[in-house]
């Protein structure tokens, strides 16, 4: 039997679940906004403890890697490297993007392209594309967007874009008509099932000691807070 903890605090709420074998076996959230160093290593014991287990009875802890906020990231990060060093287990990362296009999964059938975008700053997001199987179509990238974002991509598909920083795609796509607008969609470490699962069968296992948040831009301690990065 597998037992795996998720971590996914990489936006603004944080999140743990457990992944036993092929079942997610219970998913915790904090509902205070930007507080997860106060609030993660409580979920993951208080999950723990409903499913009647103790951090012995993990076989790998499973992080979600960014991008997103970097001091989200951070935290989310260190907590789980540090229950892999002291559990001497493996650590499992996916890529948050990636997370996001699995919990929209096939909501919206086989014919689309997943879009998931995260806020970053004024029109800037942080995004990539996916197939609903989670085949990645193109790279994950910081982009401004303007009036000719994603053209080509809309022109022969239908695209999905949903996440924190999708709203901001409104205005540019209205008259668009292979665009959709998901705004129902919050990321949760539920949401890291597949990817976890595949990455753990497959043995892709990241380095506990040296591996680091994947912030896609450069991190400046101390640099002025802005919205959608805390």
């Amino acid at each position: 039997m597998t037992r795996i903890l998720c971590i996914e605090s990489a936006t603004s709420v944080c999140s743990v679940a457990l992944v036993d074998d092929d079942t997610l076996t219970g998913v915790l959230e904090s509902g205070a906004l930007n507080d997860h160093a106060a609030n993660l290593t409580i979920l993951a014991a208080t999950l723990l403890e409903q499913n009647g287990l103790g951090m012995n009875d993990l076989d790998a802890v499973a992080v979600s890697m960014g991008p997103g906020s970097y001091t989200g990231l951070r935290i989310g990060v260190s907590v789980a490297k540090g229950y892999c060093y002291a559990l001497d287990i493996p650590l499992i990362t996916v890529n948050t993007l990636e997370v996001m296009a699995s919990g929209i999964g096939f909501r919206y059938g086989q014919d689309v392209l997943l879009c998931p975008m995260i806020d970053a700053r004024r029109m800037e997001v942080y995004t990539a594309f996916y197939t609903p199987d989670l085949k990645l179509i193109k790279e994950t990238e910081a982009i401004i967007l303007d009036e000719q974002s994603f053209a080509n991509e809309l022109k022969s598909n239908k695209v999905i874009f949903f996440g924190s920083g999708a709203e901001k795609m409104a205005g540019f796509v209205e008259n668009r008509p292979n665009a959709m607008i998901v705004s129902d969609y919050t990321i949760s470490a539920a949401d890291m099932h597949r990817a976890v699962l595949r990455n753990y069968r497959m043995k892709m296992f990241a380095d506990v000691a040296y591996f680091e948040p994947f912030y896609l831009k450069d991190f400046v301690a101390g640099a002025p807070r802005v919205k959608g990065l805390f």
